[in-house]
């Protein structure tokens, strides 16, 4: 009875180590380092203070049917920028269930005024959805290679570039078409008790050119 006591005593002990912010994703760990950002006018260079960002924590089956498992949302976080136009998510370790495997985090930026990111962006353009945590997770302002997507008189293609890691450029927005044409879907399964500042946003923006709200 004593074994089985210090067994789980032992056992607790060093998942409770495996959960500390130094902790590596492994089997039953789910971990993330720490993102940060600046977001800047495409065109002044200024920095956009209260852009609201959001991190999208995804996980994914490991045993899944014919098809092939999604990937699912296991957490959910949104921020504003500061008035350097900044922002800033601190690490981020969890459990995660036996048949569950970590997967890439994803970010939206969205600021009534300007088109958003991902996709809309000028700065850094064609990013893929992969390489997302990787550009907010590298030290900030420091340079290096990803692959992006660029037009091609062929189609799209991927070719790598410099990027200045964690720098967002934002175009500004100047007709209601344009607004009504970059109108955002929200993740599903979360409304505006789980993102108040990014419906609060939206909502704003939609309720300034006569346009319903959205919950």
């Amino acid at each position: 009875m004593q074994y089985k006591i210090l067994t789980v005593s032992i056992t607790i002990l060093i998942l409770t180590g495996m959960l500390s912010g130094s902790a590596a994703a492994g089997w039953l760990i789910y971990h993330k380092p720490a993102f940060r950002g600046k977001v800047i006018d495409a065109e002044t260079k200024e920095p956009i203070e209260g852009a609201v960002v959001v991190a999208i924590y995804n996980a994914h089956p490991i045993i899944s049917g014919p098809a092939g498992g999604s990937a699912y949302i296991i957490k959910i976080k949104e921020t504003l920028t500061d008035e350097k136009g900044e922002f800033y998510f601190p690490s981020y370790t969890t459990f995660i269930q036996p048949l569950a495997r970590e997967d890439l985090a994803e970010f939206i930026i969205y600021k009534p005024g300007y088109w958003t990111f991902p996709h809309h962006q000028k700065v850094p353009s064609g990013i893929k959805p992969k390489d997302h945590e990787i550009f907010f997770s590298k030290e900030m302002g420091s340079k290096g290679e990803l692959e992006m997507w660029i037009k091609e008189e062929k189609g799209p293609a991927l070719r790598r570039f410099i990027v200045v890691f964690g720098i967002v450029e934002l175009p500004k927005l100047e007709r209601r078409e344009e607004i009504v044409k970059r109108m955002m879907g929200i993740p599903s399964d979360f409304g505006d008790k789980d993102l108040p500042l990014l419906y609060n946003a939206i909502n704003e923006e939609r309720k300034r050119f006569g346009l319903g709200e959205v919950k």
